[in-house]
Parts: C-alpha cells; structure tokens; sequence
C-alpha cells in the first residue's frame, strides 16, 4: 500500500512532464517541500532547469529556498551551476538574491553559514555558486553597523 505522501511525490512526478506550466510550476512546489529531496533532486533540478517557462523555474527555486535548509539551498545553486539559458540562470540568481531570509540577522546567518558549508561541497558547480555569492556579501559588521545609524 502507497503512503498518502509518498501518492503526493508519485502524482507531483507524473505532473513534471505536463505541457501546462502551471502544473509543472506546481509539482515543482510539492516535491520542494518533500521529506525525501535526494530522492527528487535530479526531479527538480529538471525543473528549475525548466525550458518552456521560466516560472517553473521561479517557483520551484523559491518553495525549495523556503525550505530554509542546505538541501533546497544546495538544490538551487546546483541548477545555477548548470543553466544554459540566461533568463533561467537570471530566475535562479534572482531568488536566491532575492529570498527574503537576506532581510533578517537570523536568516542572512543561516544562509551565510549554509553557503560556507557549500563552498566545499564535492560539486564543483555548487561550490563555485557558494564562493559566487560569498564574494557579494558585505561584512555582518558593516551591514548591521549601517542598520544601526539608520536608527539615529
């Protein structure tokens, strides 16, 4: 007998294939947030590789960045790595840039302390997306030096 979330993961793989981008966009949604994401990764990465649609590839990248985890973090930086099309590349650089975690103490922490861990990942094309955006980030000290003169 199949697992009601393990139905889930079946029905969200027979849906990556679907013409419609809404429905892709959606499986892509339901496997970002599975339990099991190695056993989906090469799912997804289809998906936010995404020819047809960029929204795909969007809504993919943020469901697995809302995930707050170094699996969704390590998922979107691996399709970074391997994007062919620019506006794909662009969509997947933009949630990243973009995740709301970056305006938070905490969440720029977590995401900062995941990037570092990825920076020696065994994938070349994710660690080298990890050491792309720790190089773009400022210091904590000289950020949260900023927020605290805006105060004043």
């Amino acid at each position: 007998m199949v697992r009601p979330d393990e139905q889930e993961l079946v029905a969200a793989g027979q849906d990556v294939d679907s013409p419609d981008w809404s429905v892709r966009a959606s499986a892509g949604r339901r496997l970002a947030a599975s339990d099991k994401i190695d056993g989906v990764a090469d799912v997804l990465r289809r998906l936010l590789l995404d020819p047809r649609d960029s929204a795909v590839t969007q809504e993919t990248a943020v469901a697995l960045l809302a995930r707050k985890d170094i699996a969704g973090l390590r998922c979107v930086l691996l399709a970074s790595s391997r994007a062919v099309e620019f506006w794909t590349r662009d969509e997947l650089v933009a949630a990243l840039d973009c995740n709301p975690e970056w305006m938070t103490t905490e969440g720029a922490d977590r995401l900062t302390q995941q990037l570092h861990e990825l920076a020696a990942d065994d994938d070349h094309g994710v660690r080298n997306e990890a050491l792309r955006v720790l190089s773009h980030l400022r210091p904590r000290e000289e950020w949260a030096r900023g927020s605290d003169d805006d105060q004043l």
